[in-house]
């Protein structure tokens, strides 16, 4: 199999990593850039790969996933760049940079595939949304594919697409542990022990996403099936419509997605 290299060893570098050994990838097979030898040593020790510097993995790689922070992105093309192998395949994980600054800082004709992945991945219930840059064939598709769904679920999105997925499912675990850390507050504040507020918030959670992806049901229907007319629940939802709960969802995702777009026009 050929040679695989993970520039970037933070959470979720690390992440995929773990993810490609669990899936079957042996950890031969595989080297990690990072530039810490505290860092290098550890991961050296927990998985069992190769650890090194950027340049001497990059050289080494028939596949370079690039997993650092976008700010990192420009600083990292430049010193890698002239040592990216011919045929070789670049998949960047880095929110709100577009395929075509990556290509611009690489030799003519690499292959880029852009995603966007999510923190999910640890638990290997990740979402990730590939696209391809211009000298993608669906061989490169394919291959990069393989390599998110060893952590979860892939779909394909044109590349004018990623900034909402940014907005949408890059983010949207945030958003998911804001409500809950808010149910558990309201559920403290109501009374009960934080322990226990946070086992029926959490389950609920968990039995709830459940239910979306198993009985194929529209979250309408579900959440009207809740909710019986007059009941505590109807009571509870028309809070949260006058308080403008659906509106501040829209209003914050537009504010990620904005983001996301200063991000990829060198604004950030």
């Amino acid at each position: 199999m050929a040679l695989l290299a993970v520039v970037g060893a933070g959470v979720m570098g690390e992440t995929l990593l773990s993810g490609l050994l669990r899936a079957g990838r042996r950890a031969d097979d595989i080297v990690v850039a990072e530039r810490r030898p505290d860092r290098a040593g550890e991961l050296a020790e927990r998985y069992g790969v190769e650890v090194m510097g950027n340049v001497e993995a990059v050289a080494r790689a028939h596949t370079v996933v690039l997993v650092v922070k976008p700010q990192d992105m420009g600083a990292l093309l430049d010193e890698i760049g002239p040592h990216v192998q011919d045929g070789a395949l670049v998949v960047s994980l880095a929110a709100g940079i577009t395929t075509r600054f990556i290509e611009e800082r690489l030799p003519d004709g690499v292959p880029v595939v852009r995603v966007m992945p999510n923190t999910p991945a640890l638990v290997d219930e990740g979402m990730a949304a590939v696209s391809p840059g211009q000298h993608c064939d669906e061989g490169h598709l394919e291959e990069a594919e393989a390599l998110l769904r060893s952590v979860g679920r892939v779909v394909r999105v044109p590349e004018k697409q990623q900034d909402a997925v940014t907005a949408i499912s890059g983010s949207g675990p945030a958003y998911i542990f804001f409500v809950v850390e808010s149910m558990i507050e309201a559920g403290v504040h109501l009374g009960l022990p934080r322990a226990t507020a946070t086992e029926l918030v959490v389950q609920t959670l968990v039995g709830a996403a459940k239910m979306l992806k198993e009985t194929g049901e529209h979250p309408t229907v579900l959440r009207e099936n809740v909710t019986s007319p007059a009941g505590t629940t109807a009571a509870a939802v028309r809070e949260l419509e006058d308080h403008k709960v659906r509106a501040a969802f829209l209003t914050a995702m537009e504010a990620a997605r904005d983001r996301s777009r200063q991000l990829a026009s060198g604004q950030g």
